[in-house]
């Protein structure tokens, strides 16, 4: 007498290879990448930090602007011109992020991470809201030391941004009101 198999357990068989090939294949790509060789930024860390501070759109603040609105590449993370208004904050002008001394010059590389990564300059001052510094307080201490690297590698822009100016006090240069939530 021939013993036929249940065709139950033959599905569970098929079943388990069809699933195990993408799952094994998947697990060969993770083993792969793991050992393959860094990527040009990570093995660059100055070419890591030139991409975080795009990926990052820094420049859509912190570039100031032409008559037309387009960023001014000649003076590339220079300071914003254009502010923003926040209800119960005041008006806030995205300062210059370059090594000038009307930027970054004056501060230390650990000045800048703590300002990227606590919300707080090194006079005390807290960051405005609109910067999202907690997205940065996850930064790997190599994507960190990149971006500064990528930061003190800028050619120097001459250019001090307005002070803040807190709420209803007229401010001297342009700016957008942020609307709250309600």
């Amino acid at each position: 007498m021939t013993t036929r198999p249940n065709p139950l357990s033959l599905l569970g068989v098929r079943l388990a290879a069809v699933l195990a090939v993408p799952a094994v294949s998947f697990l060969a790509l993770v083993a792969l990448d793991a050992g393959a060789p860094a990527r040009a930024e990570a093995a660059d860390p100055l070419a890591r930090g030139e991409y975080l501070l795009r990926i990052m759109d820094c420049g859509g603040c912190h570039t100031p602007r032409d008559a037309q609105g387009a960023p001014r590449e000649d003076a590339a993370l220079g300071g914003g011109d254009i502010g923003f208004a926040m209800p119960g904050y005041g008006v806030v002008w995205p300062p210059n992020l370059t090594p000038d001394a009307t930027g970054l010059g004056g501060w230390s590389d650990a000045e800048i991470a703590e300002a990227l990564t606590t919300g707080r300059r090194p006079d005390g001052r807290a960051l405005a809201p609109v910067m999202p510094w907690p997205s940065y307080a996850v930064l790997s201490e190599a994507d960190l030391s990149a971006l500064i690297a990528a930061l003190r590698a800028l050619p120097p822009v001459a250019h001090a941004t307005p002070e803040p100016v807190e709420e209803g006090q007229p401010a001297s240069a342009p700016y957008f009101t942020v609307a709250v939530p309600q």
